[in-house]
């Protein structure tokens, strides 16, 4: 009897999500993938096997029996500045990134209250925690969504045996920066130059060069998962880490300048 346990993945046709799919099925794990495009998941991974099923909660439930880890990693990116992005590109980016992880989660809490057991894992980026990339406003606001309401999930879920994870991803030698998974603003508008710049610096300097190793983020997010009390908030790469501690030292900095303030308004 497999005793391991039942991953559900999405977004799992490309990048992180298929490199943790192909680890999974490589080390015995049963596993349910989805995505966009279920055609490109079967040629990467397969058809359907004891142990893969490209399908979604329900087809899990009733092949697998059980789900014990959920991977909330579709999405894409949306490059464009606050002004230049139309309300339709903005909520796109919002259906995908944040209601595409809120729907999952609804359908799979019932199993996980019944059993009082279940991990998610939600993908959230460093752009989820720094916000100060000129270009990536919509892309951030949907990755500090995700990292709040898996906050708030992790509260509600407490007493119900359930965890709750973000990781925020740096740079990974995945296909994240190229098209299909990065799109542009469909009317940009070229007095903003800083956007325009970090723009240019991701497609003729960062694609090719990033830092991290999509294998060993697989074999983390698995590490994680097998942690008898996960963390809540995982920064994955040494660059998400320094981006990350760079954002702290600048809030406590912000908080002890301004420390009279906002000790100000109090009765």
């Amino acid at each position: 009897m497999n005793t391991k346990k039942v991953w559900f993945v999405t977004g799992a046709s490309k990048g992180l999500g298929l490199t943790l799919v192909k680890k999974l099925l490589k080390e015995g794990y049963r596993v349910a993938a989805t995505s966009r495009d279920i055609k490109s998941l079967i040629v990467e991974v397969g058809n359907s096997s004891s142990n893969f099923l490209p399908a979604a909660v329900a087809e899990l439930l009733k092949s697998f029996g059980k789900i014990d880890v959920v991977v909330n990693n579709a999405g894409y990116g949306q490059l464009g500045t606050l002004e230049e992005l139309s309300d339709k590109e903005a909520r796109q980016n919002f259906d995908v990134n944040v209601f595409g992880t809120l729907n999952v989660i609804r359908h799979v809490m019932p199993h996980f209250r019944q059993n009082k057991s279940g991990h998610v894992i939600n993908i959230s980026s460093i752009a989820g925690f720094l916000g100060a990339f000129p270009g990536w406003g919509i892309y951030n606001a949907t990755k500090f969504a995700v990292a709040g309401l898996t906050e708030a999930l992790a509260a509600e879920t407490k007493s119900l045996g359930i965890s709750a994870s973000i990781v925020y991803p740096g740079y990974f030698k995945t296909n994240f920066l190229l098209k299909g998974s990065l799109r542009l603003a469909e009317n940009p508008i070229a007095a903003y130059t800083e956007a325009r710049e970090l723009e240019a610096m991701h497609e003729n300097q960062i694609i090719g060069n990033q830092p991290g190793d999509p294998e060993k983020a697989a074999t983390a997010f698995i590490t994680l998962a097998e942690t008898e009390n996960p963390p809540l908030h995982l920064f994955l790469g040494t660059d998400s880490y320094s981006m990350a501690e760079n954002k702290i030292t600048i809030l406590q900095n912000d908080m002890n300048a301004n420390k009279t303030l906002s000790y100000s308004t109090d009765f």
